[in-house]
């Protein structure tokens, strides 16, 4: 580099140093694009929009706290966002903070905090597009995942990302969903046969560390991983002290559905995998046979993500710097299991959907 464009460089990138100009929050992949050594990419040419689309402006921090975060521990309130639903899986609404008990290591919890959760979304779709198969999941993932941009609204920020031996970002954070969708209809046949399921998703967690806002992640997978560099343990410890929900949409029923033996053992790990995924972080697993299910699926994402309580506690356990299980129970005004009343009249419990635990702070007497 000529010594002049150095010294000019270096000039304006220790005034912005000085000045705490604070990168973009949600341009979280943008360093995914560089080259080698730090070049940008040839870029391809953009797809065109209508005219009446606009150019987005960069998306700014949400001016309230967002109740998006799972678990996140500031100070010593431990906030966690919680999801009623019946046994068929749709949403109980209308709950107050009466309706719920904490338990942090077994010993019950004052809730001091209670609000519902109302912030736009913010999602990662994180799409499996492998050869696996001979690429016949990677086709049939790229023409299910439109029905989720139906289910989000413009004020909703999504990033379209795919995985194979690697991830490549196709859309960081944006509310135009014409341009997510001429993103997936852009996917050809893919490069590998690989799926690194788990090296896709504790990359995506890592990115969305500093992310602001109602922050989710939707997997749409068979579940399989062929060559991560992460264990299953090792992605499992990782995921249990996220402040992300993890939704699963399983796309490899038909494994089982027209295999002349069955599933075997591998798909059912892998939609195990899946699963846990999903129960650690608060969010949930569907594993749809038919296209048919599948707006009904992602209708069913945004509900969830719509409809959180948000309850915080103070800790009265020991912080000690160590994973603390926690156990939310849905009650009615007599403190009893809460019920509702099936299509028959028959009375049924409820199911709360919420982490299974937090990693507590470290307090000076431990």
């Amino acid at each position: 580099m000529h010594s002049k464009t150095w010294l000019h460089a270096a000039l304006v990138g220790a005034l912005i140093a000085a000045l705490g100009i604070p990168p973009n929050s949600r341009a979280v992949f943008a360093r995914q694009q560089e080259g080698p050594q730090g070049a940008p990419p040839a870029q391809e040419p953009a797809a065109p929009l209508p005219p009446s689309s606009q150019p987005q402006a960069p998306p700014k921090a949400p001016q309230t706290p967002p109740p998006q975060t799972s678990i996140s521990v500031e100070s010593n309130l431990v906030n966690v966002d919680v999801v009623v639903t019946n046994q068929d899986g749709d949403v109980l609404t209308g709950l107050t903070k009466d309706n719920f008990r904490i338990t942090d290591n077994g010993q019950p919890q004052q809730i001091t905090n209670f609000a519902p959760s109302e912030a736009p979304l913010t999602m990662v779709i994180l799409m499996e597009y492998s050869g696996r198969f001979g690429g016949y999941f990677a086709y049939k993932t790229r023409q299910y995942s439109f029905s989720i941009l139906n289910a989000l609204t413009p004020k909703d920020w999504v990033a379209l990302k795919t995985f194979s031996l690697r991830t490549r970002v196709e859309v960081d954070f944006t509310q135009n969903k014409q341009e997510v969708a001429q993103a997936i209809n852009a996917l050809f046949f893919p490069d590998f046969s690989e799926a690194d399921l788990f090296d896709a998703v504790l990359e995506t967690l890592d990115q969305l560390r500093d992310v602001k806002g109602k922050k989710s992640i939707l997997v749409l997978a068979t579940g399989f991983d062929t060559f991560s560099k992460h264990t299953l343990d090792q992605t499992l410890n990782r995921i249990k002290e996220t402040d992300v929900p993890i939704f699963c949409v399983g796309m490899g029923e038909e494994i089982d559905l027209y295999s002349p033996r069955g599933a075997g053992v591998d798909y059912l790990q892998a939609k195990n995998q899946m699963t846990a995924f999903a129960n650690m972080t608060g969010g949930y697993a569907w594993f749809p046979r038919f296209e048919g299910e599948m707006p009904d699926i992602f209708n069913s994402v945004a509900a969830y993500l719509r409809s959180q309580y948000t309850l915080g506690f103070t800790p009265s356990t020991p912080q000690d710097g160590r994973f603390h299980k926690l156990k939310v129970d849905s009650v009615d005004e007599q403190g009893d299991p809460l019920t509702f009343a099936d299509k028959k009249g028959k009375k049924k419990k409820t199911i709360v959907h919420a982490r299974q635990g937090y990693m507590a702070t470290t307090s000076p007497a431990s």
